[in-house]
This record gives structure tokens, sequence and C-alpha cells, in this order.
């Protein structure tokens, strides 16, 4: 019997040694990085040194890193009460709190005319679609381009950005606020005024080291070419769809996209049922953002694109990674194309 596939690598990445290693690392350090003697002093240095590693991986020297538990509570520190506007395709820890009035062209381009106002996403979990970001912009999203494109928060102009770990091969539980220096947020969890009065509570030392090992080691990953080489395996797959069915549609082929994403649509055949039929053979992909997984209903990505509700619930997401090998991606084709034959045949 053939091992299993993981195909949803933008849902969550599989833990990088160099992150568990260093987490089992930092399971020894006994002190509390608030306290002022030896073992405390130890602790803080632990979380200073992962603070700046993380900094430099994000090209973001100079600016603040404000440790959260997820990019969830960044979006929220970030946007809360700003009055900040946003297009339908953010995910919903930022579109929670913003007004979604942005419009959104058929190439999933976000027309963007008050940056200062906006919170626009560098690239979407769902289609893959990088955006063109504004100089000026208030916040955005890093999450899934963290790791997998080639940037630095310094030169993108925004005021914020919002990280996760577990999304480059690190622990979940863990993210982080990226403030340009000298910037300001009102805190949203009030108590012993850690990270710098923004983010009260003790931190989660264990998880800060993860992030910071996985974040060097996804940053030498992307210098030494390792994302092309999954662009080409994802290319491959999409090849090998296409010559199944052409009917399909790959949202966001032609424009800038993730290297690892594909985003087929197929109208008429449920995401949901496609997931299910996939994970029954042996393939463990996606029917859109994973935080919304279990709601059957239209992608509001694909909706705010111009697709039908039909279209909007027949997606499938595939996301892929280094790990991920050729043979891999055509077995799944091959699995994929049985299915989608019978379920034409039914039609």
């Amino acid at each position: 019997m053939a091992p299993r596939v993981y195909l949803d690598w933008n849902a969550t990445t599989p833990l990088r040694p160099e992150a568990k290693a260093a987490m089992v690392a930092a399971m020894e350090v006994v002190g509390n990085p608030s306290s002022v003697h030896g073992e405390g002093r130890a602790a803080k240095s632990l979380m200073e040194r992962a603070r700046a590693q993380i900094a430099a991986a994000l090209g973001a020297d100079g600016a603040d890193i404000v440790f959260t538990s997820g990019a969830t509570e960044a979006a929220a520190l970030a946007c809360a009460g700003r009055g900040l506007h946003c297009a339908d395709i953010e995910h919903e820890a930022v579109s929670a709190w913003c007004q979604s009035d942005l419009a959104v062209d058929a190439a999933g381009q976000v027309a963007v005319t008050a940056p200062a106002q906006t919170a626009l996403q560098y690239a979407n979990s769902e289609t893959g679609i990088v955006q063109v970001l504004p100089d000026g912009l208030a916040v955005s999203d890093l999450t899934q381009a963290f790791g997998k494109l080639p940037f630095a928060f310094n030169w993108l102009g925004c005021a914020m950005g919002l990280v996760s770990a577990h999304k480059l091969g690190g622990p979940k539980g863990i993210g982080a606020l990226i403030l340009r220096q000298g910037l300001e947020v009102p805190a949203q969890l009030k108590g012993g005024g850690q990270e710098m009065g923004r983010r009260a509570g003790t931190e989660n030392l264990i998880g800060i080291a993860g992030f910071a090992a996985a974040a060097e080691a996804a940053s030498r990953d992307l210098a030494n070419g390792v994302w092309e080489q999954v662009a080409e395996i994802r290319n491959i797959l999409e090849s090998a769809l296409s010559s199944i069915a052409n009917e399909t549609i790959s949202v966001g082929n032609g424009g800038a996209r993730l290297p690892n994403t594909l985003c087929l649509v197929t109208p008429g055949w449920k995401g949901e049922t496609q997931v299910m039929q996939m994970d029954l053979a042996g393939f463990a992909v996606s029917a859109g953002s994973a935080c919304s997984s279990g709601k059957v209903r239209p992608s509001r990505v694909l909706r705010a694109m111009g697709f039908d509700d039909i279209a909007a619930t027949s997606a499938l997401r595939i996301s892929i990674g280094p790990e991920t090998t050729k043979d891999a991606v055509l077995r799944f084709a091959e699995a994929w194309g049985k299915q989608y034959h019978k379920a034409r045949a039914r039609v």
C-alpha cells in the first residue's frame, strides 16, 4: 500500500527538524524572561536572540517584532479599532476587523486607493495569487509569503505585517506582529506589560525558539532555490491535471502565484467531495482555507473574483512543499483523474 501524501502545506507545514531541536533545547531553560535573576536573564537572552533571527529572516532590521499566539492574534492587534478597509479575498482573521468594500478584478488583484487605511495580504492562501503592494499600506498579511517568496519587510512599504510560525515549518501557536519602528498599537491583552507593553502574558519561549529556527532555515532554503524546484513540481502537476480535464480552471495561472499553490475549479464537482475522495485515496488536500473547513459555502475569495456560486463551491486547493516529489504529484493526478471521470459519467 502506497504511503499517504500530504498536499496541504498552506494549511500547516511539517515541523522542521531545526525547529524541533531548538524547542527541545528551550525546554531546558527554566527561567521566566521577565525575571531579573540569572535564570530569567538566560530566558530573556534566548528570546531576544530568537527575535533578532526572525527579524533578519524577514528583512525587518530595526522593526519591532511582537510575539503573539499566531497570525490571528497579530491581526487583531494590528487592525482592531483602526477603521481599515479590505477586500473579500482577505483571510477572515483580517476581514473580521475591516470593512470589506474594496474591488477585486478577475485576476484576483485588489484596487487600493487609500493605502494608509487598507489591509492587503501579500499572497492568498486559497489561490496563491500574489498582490502588488502599494507603498504606505497599513497592514499586510505576510503569512503565506514568508519563507516562500523573496521579500524584505523594510522595503515592502507597509506599516505592519502578520506572520505565523506553522506556515514555514515552525510550531503551531506562535506568530508575530511586525511593526515599523516608532509605530504604536493599543494592547488587546493587558496585564504584566510584556512585549514592550503591546501584548501581556508570559512569552511562549519554546514556541519562539522553534519559530526562530524555522525562520532561519526557511530563509536559507529560499536563498538556495528550493522553492524554484517546488514550482517545477507544481507545474508538472498542473500540466498533468489540465490534460485530464480541459474544463478545469487553474485559478491564477498566468499571473504571479506562490510557487507551491494550485487552485482548481471544476464547475459542478464540489470541492468538499473531491477532498473526501482524495483523502480515501491517500492524499491530503483542501477545498480552501483550513480555517474555513467544514463550512459548506461558496469561497469568498472566488466569489470576489467573479466566479458564480457553483464554481465557487467547486474549488480544490493543492499546496505542496520541498518534500513533495514528482512521483507523488503524478500519483495524485492519476487518482484525481479516476474520480473526475466517475463524476462526469454521473452527469
